[in-house]
């Protein structure tokens, strides 16, 4: 959302034509084979429970909507303590399939890639809603295909081809 912002403030982007296209979520996965037994954020308190990933807040979108999840719901400090950062969310994905850690935070849609190696225990609930924007970039004359695309990912074939990538409507 924020670099949509800034495309328009910068006069780039035809406002008139943006959307919020797509919705994820912020899923709490664990290994397949789950040694630990994690069956809730309540789990990762137990003392056998000692490495969770996560995205770095500072510098990966998912850590961000991570914490700010985890600190609404009261389970960040116990998250934090045992806390291996990831530089992003492929690398967390990583980690959690190949049990190098004993859970993490992803978005639904990287969970979805990997369903035979991780298991997701629940979706947490975003301080705000994870969406993805699409607009037009604004030029003189409008061009055909770009609208031609913009109009697919927005039809209903559209959307069920992202639904099959782990996306939601917003």
């Amino acid at each position: 959302q924020k670099a949509m912002d800034k495309a328009i403030e910068a006069g780039s982007i035809d406002a008139d034509t943006r959307k919020d296209f797509v919705q994820n979520g912020v899923v709490f996965i664990v290994p397949s084979d789950n040694p630990k037994n994690i069956q809730s954020l309540a789990d990762l308190a137990k003392e056998d429970v000692t490495r969770v990933a996560y995205g770095n807040p500072a510098t990966v979108p998912v850590g961000r909507y991570t914490q700010g999840s985890l600190e609404k719901s009261g389970d960040w400090q116990a998250v934090e303590s045992r806390k291996v950062l990831g530089q992003n969310v492929r690398q967390v994905l990583d980690y959690v399939a190949r049990g190098e850690v004993d859970a993490g935070f992803v978005f639904a849609t990287d969970a979805a890639i990997m369903k035979d190696k991780v298991n997701v225990v629940q979706e947490l609930e975003t301080t705000v809603p994870v969406t993805y924007p699409i607009a037009l970039v604004k030029r003189d004359g409008r061009n055909e295909l770009a609208q031609a695309y913009l109009d697919f990912v927005l039809s209903e074939e559209g959307q069920a081809i992202l639904a099959k990538y782990g996306f939601s409507k917003p």
